[in-house]
């Protein structure tokens, strides 16, 4: 475990180091913005949506009991914004990114591409890592500002048609409850998360073996670390902010 976190640790300095040095692959970088952000749009439009959706019925309900059904708009903002706009947006990503460089590195591995592109004097960190950690890092944060705009929307009409709050009364609410600590929280979290998810990816591709099997299972463990990792970064970041930001 020491020797993995150790090799992790090295992967993440190489790729911040290669990041500012040439040669910069432009090409491979676009292409991982398109496959990261284009690709993963749908399914994080869907997960926002749906989770202000349900976010806004289930705490209707329960304001019900104290009056307070109007303040449902602000719950559902400082909720999407500063919580589960980041992590459920790292999660589709961990799922969805995560798994993909996994199998797409792992694949290159087994099947002796990354040796050569040694062979041919390439750095696979440079041609492989330092692209998609890029475009992870700057496309987490867009994808967590579409979801927590989608999950607003999707409160608001539950809010409005379900629980019959005047919509003027649901967005006056929504805008109460938002300080410029907490655009700030939502905004920094998803770029260590994106980050964390990619970088995860990559080694767990890159240190791949075992044939076609050995892809499954690193796909596997991708998808379960980056999970646990963005549940747990999460945590550390949001105690970060707090001590810097409040």
């Amino acid at each position: 475990m020491v020797q993995e976190v150790q090799e992790y640790v090295q992967l993440c300095g190489t790729a911040i180091r290669f990041a500012f040095s040439r040669p910069f692959y432009r090409h491979d970088f676009v292409e991982q913005l398109d496959s990261i952000g284009m690709g993963s749009l749908t399914v994080v439009l869907l997960t926002g949506f749906f989770t202000g959706a349900v976010l806004a019925l289930q705490s209707g309900m329960t304001l019900d009991q104290f009056g307070a059904r109007p303040f449902v708009g602000r719950l559902i903002s400082a909720s999407m914004i500063k919580e589960l706009g980041p992590v459920l947006t790292g999660l589709m990503l961990a799922g969805r990114v995560g798994s993909g460089i996994a199998a797409e590195i792992g694949s290159m591995v087994v099947t002796d591409q990354v040796s050569a592109l040694r062979a041919l004097g390439t750095d696979p960190i440079r041609k492989l890592v330092v692209p998609r950690i890029l475009a992870g890092t700057l496309m987490a944060p867009v994808l967590t500002i579409v979801a927590d705009t989608v999950g607003i929307l999707g409160g608001w009409l539950i809010a409005v048609y379900q629980l019959r709050v005047a919509s003027s009364l649901y967005w006056k609410s929504v805008t109460e409850a938002l300080y410029i600590q907490d655009v700030w929280m939502g905004l920094l979290k998803p770029f260590v998360l994106g980050f964390v998810i990619v970088s995860i990816g990559c080694h767990v591709g890159l240190r791949t073996k075992g044939g076609t099997a050995g892809v499954g299972r690193a796909t596997t463990n991708a998808v379960v670390a980056s999970s646990v990792m963005v549940i747990a970064v999460d945590f550390f970041v949001t105690r970060l902010l707090f001590s810097l930001i409040y």
